[in-house]
């Protein structure tokens, strides 16, 4: 087990304080794609459906193909040969919500680059001939995954960590799918169980945060090397207690007085 950075450790506490005390302005966000694995041909995974929910109410808005298809009356069994218009269509809408919340900030889960995360979104867009209306700015991104390896060091949870995470903490893992399943959903065209996972993350990505928030998260990380040990604890408690760094000043002054005074 390797202990947290203190420095870091801080700064991602700090950072998931204050998210908290914006819940208003923030949006956990997730999504559901086509396997990115074993694509040789190099072309971008299709995604399936986007999940938004607000930090402080728990108010959920999802974006999905299957929907999309609903509303223009396309059968299920149709849904492969109109992908790309029902996915742009989908995707319009996600950017059209994300427009209208500006300055909005959002927690996510490993959304990290063009591979998977807001990056590999827009460019799907860009891929089915759409520009994006907006583009969330890089600072109002927060990797719930990353805060996490701060708070409580990189070996706090085995691999698969959210999945890890959910048995440690006894949440109830219903409709939550793994990648592989959730690559075996897409091959099944099961849009609905993609889409319902989708929905199922976002609330596990909060709930994760609001335990850490409120310090009750369970992970492997033990107390002591949570805190560092005694002494670095006891350290930095008397680097930041105000009245500590007062009586020693004091203790400081007095001593050296009875020293001159001695030598007098």
């Amino acid at each position: 087990m390797t202990a947290p950075n203190p420095a870091r450790q801080r700064v991602a506490l700090t950072t998931l304080d204050r998210l908290f005390a914006d819940a208003a302005n923030v949006w956990v966000i997730h999504y559901s794609c086509e396997s990115f694995y074993d694509r040789v041909e190099g072309r971008s995974p299709r995604i399936t459906s986007v999940a938004l929910r607000k930090l402080d109410s728990a108010q959920t808005v999802s974006f999905s193909i299957h929907q999309v298809a609903e509303r223009r009356q396309i059968p299920f069994n149709q849904i492969e040969q109109h992908y790309d218009d029902l996915e742009k269509e989908m995707l319009a809408a996600f950017f059209g919500h994300l427009g209208s919340h500006r300055g909005m900030k959002y927690l996510h889960w490993n959304m990290r680059d063009v591979n998977y995360g807001f990056q590999a979104i827009e460019h799907r867009f860009r891929v089915l001939g759409e520009e994006p209306a907006y583009v969330v700015e890089d600072d109002k991104k927060y990797d719930l995954s990353r805060l996490l390896i701060d708070i409580y060091g990189v070996g706090y949870i085995d691999h698969p960590r959210m999945e890890k995470l959910l048995a440690k903490n006894h949440i109830a893992p219903r409709d939550f799918l793994n990648g592989a399943e959730e690559a075996k959903a897409f091959e099944e065209r099961n849009f609905a169980a993609l889409h319902q996972s989708t929905l199922r993350k976002v609330d596990v990505i909060a709930n994760i945060a609001g335990r850490a928030h409120d310090r009750n998260l369970k992970t492997n990380t033990t107390w002591w090397e949570m805190h560092g040990g005694r002494v670095r604890t006891a350290l930095i408690w008397m680097a930041e207690n105000k009245t500590f760094q007062v009586v020693a000043g004091l203790a400081s002054i007095v001593g050296l007085a009875l020293a001159v005074w001695a030598l007098a």
